[in-house]
């Protein structure tokens, strides 16, 4: 992974990790890379400070005063932390997030024993209808195994904290 210090044309400075210096000039090019702060594509690398190891066993050091230097921020814009997220993701996150929504409005919460509900669905034992809830990954597993579809549903990372 390389990480490369970038600047847009507005003058702001973020960093962003990439596979390769040609996967970074391949979504440069797509317009992939925007700036955290504007939403520009317009973005270039700004000058950074090589990362220098020390002795086995420690931690790289760099110069972060050459690449302040290099890439001031305009004294205008505040320093706000931001998340590093191309506008794909976001809408991604923002789908993700509609959807559930939506099925903890229409659905009902079984909590753990939604295995249970889920089964006694298939197989006729209580009326059909829409549920959510937590099931292992064994439990899951063994619905499948008897043709009973669950999806899980997606958590996002702020949903996690």
């Amino acid at each position: 992974m390389i990480r490369y210090a970038l600047r847009c044309e507005q003058g702001h400075g973020f960093d962003s990790w990439f596979p390769s210096s040609s996967a970074y000039d391949r979504q440069v090019k797509q317009g992939l890379v925007e700036c955290p702060r504007c939403g520009s594509v317009k973005v270039e690398k700004a000058i950074m400070a090589p990362q220098i190891a020390r002795k086995k066993g420690r931690d790289p050091v760099s110069e972060p005063a050459v690449a302040e230097a290099a890439a001031p921020v305009p004294a205008q814009a505040p320093a706000e932390p931001s998340p590093l997220m191309l506008s794909q993701e976001r809408e991604l996150r923002a789908k993700v997030r509609e959807l559930r929504e939506h099925i903890t409005k229409v659905a009902d919460n079984v909590g753990s024993g939604f295995a249970d509900e889920a089964r006694k669905m298939h197989y006729g034992e209580i009326e059909h209808r829409p549920i959510y809830g937590e099931a292992s990954t064994d439990e899951a597993r063994a619905l499948i195994d008897e043709g009973i579809e669950v999806m899980p549903l997606p958590l996002l990372p702020d949903e996690r904290n």
